[in-house]
């Protein structure tokens, strides 16, 4: 076992990979010289060449395209974008192409591509910077969208992002890169398809993915000292989202609530209560509650940059509305 970071983690599955199938390569601004803005991918250029960790310019529609059309010919393309706000640049080759080549084709043509991207906000990097867009990947039919909360979860669904035959859209955290777990020094793989529910408890379900599952686990230890038994589950992949296991814990616990660092419209949390609404309506025994961020662009200064989006203690005040103690 070792105890790696999660952009080490990142780091590592891109090497293994890369060792393993030739046809795997890597684009994307700074990923080469520069190791990537995350140092995701630092390294790797050294080690296999400019050929395959290609420092792109900052064009995030002409590189996505690239690395698209390479995927339907057989290569296996790790496309990162610096940050979520600018693959509202690439959303065309993303959507119109990647998305919906293996349907319009008849099965014929696959695209094995993987979008690697970091969003969230992060410390002062303004509006343009910090933008939550899963919803917006969430609603294109022939995606995969995954969110590993951890190192273990990062490694492991990128390799199992890389070998699968679908476009995988993989939406990172940028103040997640430095939390650290204990790792298998082995190979290993994360489905990329699943909820997983990261603490078990009998009272209330607490709901959420990639950073606010971190706030969900911290609001389950607050709960915990008041007496109450909180269970936490990880959505991991937003498309498909696993609905079942959200039901069976909604069925045992009688009570949810949904966090994430996104606005509210239209949002994963809405999905998430839609599918309770509908999968287990009955089995509620108080109105569901969802945290989220200010609708408000994120602002630059620290102060109102940490009132516009959720806390740990947002979730606590969250679950104890849905548990009548407020």
């Amino acid at each position: 076992m070792a105890q790696l970071a999660y952009w080490e983690a990142i780091r590592r599955a891109h090497d293994e990979e890369m060792t393993n199938d030739p046809l795997v390569f890597a684009m994307g601004e700074d990923i080469g010289v520069a190791g990537g803005t995350y140092k995701a991918t630092s390294g790797l250029y050294t080690k296999y060449g400019a050929e395959r960790v290609i420092d792109t310019p900052i064009s995030e529609n002409s590189y996505t395209g690239i690395g698209i059309g390479a995927s339907m010919v057989g290569m296996r393309p790790i496309i990162e974008i610096m940050s979520i706000n600018f693959a509202l640049l690439a959303l065309d080759t993303i959507v119109n192409a990647a998305a919906k080549i293996r349907y319009m084709s008849g099965g014929r043509v696959h695209c094995p591509l993987v979008i690697r991207t970091p969003g969230g906000t992060a410390h002062q990097l303004a509006a343009q910077h910090s933008a939550r867009l899963a919803r917006m990947f969430m609603s294109t039919s022939g995606l995969r969208v995954v969110t590993p909360r951890g190192p273990i979860d990062a490694y492991g669904m990128l390799k199992s992002a890389v070998r699968c035959n679908d476009p995988v859209v993989i939406i990172e955290h940028e103040r997640m890169y430095n939390i650290k777990e204990e790792m298998p020094d082995t190979e290993f793989f994360r489905p990329l398809e699943g909820a997983e529910i990261v603490r078990k408890g009998e009272d209330i379900t607490l709901i959420g993915y990639n950073y606010s599952v971190h706030l969900c686990l911290e609001a389950a230890k607050r709960l915990e000292k008041d007496g109450v038994s909180a269970e936490v589950v990880d959505l991991r992949s937003l498309k498909p989202i696993d609905r079942e296991t959200i039901r069976r814990s909604v069925e045992k616990t009688h009570r949810v609530v949904v966090a994430e660092e996104d606005e509210a419209p239209v949002g994963v949390g809405a999905e998430i209560i839609t599918g309770i609404m509908e999968d287990c309506f009955f089995a509620l025994d108080s109105q569901p509650v969802r945290i989220h961020a200010a609708d408000v662009p994120v602002p630059y200064n620290a102060q109102l940059e940490k009132a516009a989006i959720p806390s740990a203690d947002d979730v606590y005040q969250g679950a104890l509305k849905v548990l009548g103690k407020i």
